[in-house]
């Protein structure tokens, strides 16, 4: 379940970190009981990032099968083969 605290608990530097570095999950922060920031650790960052990069390249390479856009792999490896002398 997310965790949602208000904006004036972040004078909790320590205890804020704490929890982004335990959670699996973002912290909402709310401001006037709305939505306003969401926060975690970097580590949950860099495989969030990770994982949207990912899923970019796949939709891209869905849409290149769409538009017939592939490459036969014989003939891909003959040209590096040839392009490289291997």
């Amino acid at each position: 379940m997310p965790k949602i605290i208000p904006i004036r608990d972040l004078k909790k530097t320590s205890e804020i970190s704490q929890m982004c570095h335990e959670s699996d999950e973002p912290i909402f922060i709310t401001k006037n009981g709305y939505g306003d920031m969401v926060i975690m650790s970097m580590k949950m960052y860099e495989e969030k990032m990770f994982m949207s990069d990912a899923y970019r390249k796949l939709s891209a390479a869905e849409e290149q099968l769409k538009e017939g856009k592939t490459l036969d792999a014989d003939g891909s490896l003959k040209g590096i083969r040839e392009k490289y002398n291997v």
